[in-house]
């Protein structure tokens, strides 16, 4: 990413080809004839570097603003809630790791939405150490069939559930973000 807050690091390409960037664009631009595992990896980043791009060139002030009434949410919440996300599919239940969530040890996903003490290296920080922990055990799952358990349900999982989930999250919240950044600055786009 170019200025700003910078997207979550590290490689999201796979096999011969490394991630490709759209002209004019600081994202990972998803294959168009690759693989099922690249293609899910490079969406995911995609999404992942929309989220950060929403937020750049904001203050913290302005990250933390529920900047579209009578909505509660704020970029800052959602940078916070997807840390909650990538850590609970990823580490807790792919990974089986017996770990709080980052922003509450009672289990309350609500909790990260709530950014009115947090800041931009705070949130970004806990994102995007979950992020790099999501890629490594991606990359490290000898396929897209390994499977875990769902930490609320206890249903099992496989990793291509995790990661097409993962899409739909932040596509959705990608969507609440166009609107906050809007509401902020008038910033639109992407």
């Amino acid at each position: 990413m170019t200025g700003g807050t910078p997207g979550p690091a590290g490689p999201s390409g796979e096999g011969t080809r490394g991630p490709a960037r759209a002209e004019g664009e600081d994202r990972t631009s998803p294959p168009l004839t690759g693989g099922e595992r690249e293609t899910l990896r490079a969406f995911l980043d995609f999404h992942r570097e929309t989220l950060a791009m929403k937020c750049e060139g904001l203050s913290d002030e302005q990250l933390r603003l529920a900047s579209s009434p009578p909505s509660t949410l704020s970029l800052l919440g959602l940078v916070r809630h997807m840390a909650e996300v990538e850590r609970a599919w990823f580490r807790r239940a792919i990974n089986g790791e017996d770990i709080p969530l980052v922003w509450s040890d009672a289990g309350d996903f609500q909790t990260a939405y709530d950014a009115s003490r947090s800041t931009r290296a705070e949130a970004f920080g806990a994102w995007q150490a979950e992020v790099g922990h999501a890629r490594r055990i991606e990359r490290e799952a000898a396929s897209l069939d390994v499977t875990g358990h769902q930490a609320r349900t206890g249903e099992v999982v496989s990793l291509r559930l995790v990661m097409l989930h993962l899409i739909h999250e932040y596509a959705r919240h990608n969507g609440h973000a166009d609107f906050l950044r809007e509401a902020i600055d008038g910033t639109t786009g992407a």
